[in-house]
């Protein structure tokens, strides 16, 4: 199956069919530690966060999903207008397609016109740095959205799954490092549901990441994504819940900050604000989210996205103030209880 087709099948069936982890991302076993005693006016509380030395207005990176396909384009305008009015940061899906069919590009490149001041990451996948990624393939990526960054995203569950799906992951680290030295731009690396392991994020701050985005399991699980597949003759099904749940990738890898330079991105089943403000308790310097952001898209177009973002701007006030928070940068895990069975 073209790549352009396969690009498409995953957006419709992570819109229209159960594709979650049937077990949590760690979230839920935390409560947050009420202050009757906050001394915090709301309207004074502040929600801009920075990221590689830039201010967002919210700590939410529009993570990557789209691209490649027919229909992508329009899907891609939307949130490029949404971050550009909102002040936030892009992600792109993976650009693989256009490395492989330059008639593709456009369903990126439109991102830039809609957005010519916003943040935008680039995007490839681990197993096409095997070897090197070249420096006329990266220059595409960069150059075709104007990029501020380069995500690379891991996702070998996902590929081993997928009946087309790469089997190879030797050299992929090889192929961050040789990147993150010879690229004039940030290297993000995300996983895509699984998480990123203490042992793991650390070899990536070693060779030079700027962020990681532990992307960890309890959101859309794509080996589930994968096994619903039409093309799926022999469903792998007992890997749809593999992963480590979010939330313990976050206080895993939070911990190296104290060695390292690196900002952490938690995505992975953040659905609402108080998963925002738990993950950022727990150390992660963002967070982001897909799924829920393309739903608003194919619900309601850009209002939708905005009407999401207004709400989640006021329940992280709300709850802030609650904690005697008067900015993200405030919040630590003393600001939650965990919960015991």
């Amino acid at each position: 199956m073209p790549i352009r087709d396969r690009k498409k099948e995953h957006v419709e069936l992570t819109l229209n069919q159960d594709v979650f982890y049937q077990k949590g991302t760690g979230f839920e076993r935390y409560h947050f530690q009420h202050n009757a005693l906050p001394e915090v006016n709301m309207d004074e509380v502040e929600l801009s966060v920075k990221l590689l030395d830039r201010t967002f207005s919210f700590p939410v990176f529009v993570s990557s999903m789209t691209g490649g396909y027919k229909g992508a384009e329009a899907v891609n305008a939307t949130l490029a207008s949404f971050c550009e009015a909102r002040n936030l940061p892009l992600g792109v899906g993976s650009q693989r397609a256009m490395l492989e069919d330059p008639s593709e590009t456009e369903s990126f490149a439109v991102v830039r016109r809609m957005a010519p001041t916003a943040f935008i990451a680039a995007n490839i996948g681990g197993a096409q740095l095997i070897g090197g990624l070249g420096e006329e393939a990266a220059a595409r990526l960069i150059d075709s959205i104007r990029a501020d960054a380069l995500i690379v995203h891991l996702n070998p569950l996902q590929e081993l799954v997928q009946p087309e799906g790469d089997r190879n992951f030797k050299g992929i680290f090889e192929g961050i490092y040789s990147l993150a030295e010879g690229i004039s731009i940030p290297v993000i690396v995300k996983e895509t549901g699984a998480g990123i392991s203490l042992q793991v994020a650390e070899k990536l701050a070693v060779a030079g990441v700027r962020v990681i985005d532990v992307a960890g399991a309890g959101g859309t699980s794509w080996a589930r994504v994968e096994n619903l597949r039409e093309r799926q003759k022999a469903p792998l099904h007992f890997l749809d819940n593999w992963g480590i749940p979010t939330a313990e990738c976050i206080s895993e890898v939070s911990g190296l900050k104290d060695s390292f330079d690196f900002g952490l991105i938690a995505s992975g089943g953040i659905r609402s604000s108080e998963d925002i403000v738990k993950a950022m308790a727990l150390g992660a310097d963002f967070t982001a989210m897909a799924q829920p952001l393309i739903k608003a898209v194919f619900d309601g177009g850009e209002p939708s996205l905005h009407k999401l973002l207004d709400r989640f701007e006021k329940e992280c006030r709300l709850i802030l103030t609650l904690l005697g928070c008067r900015s993200f940068h405030d919040l630590g895990p003393h600001h939650l209880r965990k919960v015991t069975a």
